[in-house]
Formats: C-alpha cells, sequence, structure tokens
C-alpha cells in the first residue's frame, strides 16, 4: 500500500470526518485553517498514519502540544468546546486496528491502549 503524504492524509481525513476541528468545533474556512492532529501524538510513538490523523485548527493542535488524549479533551470541555468524541474513538479503534494488521509502532501501543481504555472509562 502507497504511502499517502501529509496534505493527501489531511484531504482525506476532512473527507473521512467533515471539516470541523475535533477539540472544539469550529468550522474550517480561510481565516481557520485545518492541521493534521495525530490522536496519539508522535513525541509517544503514533505513526504520520491516516489512521493516527484528525482535523484540528492552529489554536488546538498547538495548545495541546504532547498531552494525552482524554487530558486535553477534559481541558477542551473545561473550556466549554465540544469536541468530537465519537471521532476520537473511531480512530483510536481504527489505528489499533491497523498497527495489528501492520505491526510495529513498539512505542504507540501502550499508549494508545491506555487513551483508550481512559475514553472508554469516561464515557461509562
Amino acid at each position: 500500500m502507497a504511502q499517502l503524504d501529509r496534505a493527501e492524509r489531511l484531504a482525506a481525513a476532512l473527507e473521512r470526518d467533515g471539516a470541523t476541528c475535533v477539540w472544539c468545533g469550529g468550522g474550517f474556512d480561510r481565516l481557520s485553517r485545518p492541521t493534521t492532529e495525530h490522536v496519539v501524538p508522535r513525541a509517544k510513538g503514533g505513526p504520520s498514519w491516516l489512521e493516527n490523523e484528525v482535523a484540528a485548527c492552529r489554536r488546538c493542535n498547538g495548545e495541546r502540544g504532547h498531552r494525552a488524549l482524554v487530558e486535553w479533551l477534559d481541558e477542551c470541555e473545561r473550556r466549554g468546546w465540544h469536541p468530537d468524541v465519537p471521532r476520537l474513538e473511531r480512530v483510536l479503534v481504527d489505528l489499533k486496528r491497523a498497527i495489528a494488521e501492520r505491526g510495529g509502532q513498539r512505542r504507540a501501543r501502550p499508549e494508545l491502549a491506555a487513551q483508550l481504555r481512559r475514553l472508554r472509562r469516561r464515557a461509562a
């Protein structure tokens, strides 16, 4: 399978998820352009695969930094934003499946499992 470049992955994520920021729910336009957001941060072993990427506005992407998904999700809700929790859970599940199929990503596996557990426990 050919690997998509960054622009192609962002376009595919927008097509898959719609043109809104996963964290604040804001729409994208010429003033608020989408950026590629790694659900499992690259610093924590997250791959640059479409299964690990969603669209986020520059503000949210920059402010999140390398924070864990659930930690940043709680902060977004504290700020009164409307993060897309079902999208985030779907991306984590898809990433888990992709890693199982492709292998590798040893550093990402524990972070992925922990965030999926925390996200599901939070919903219960």
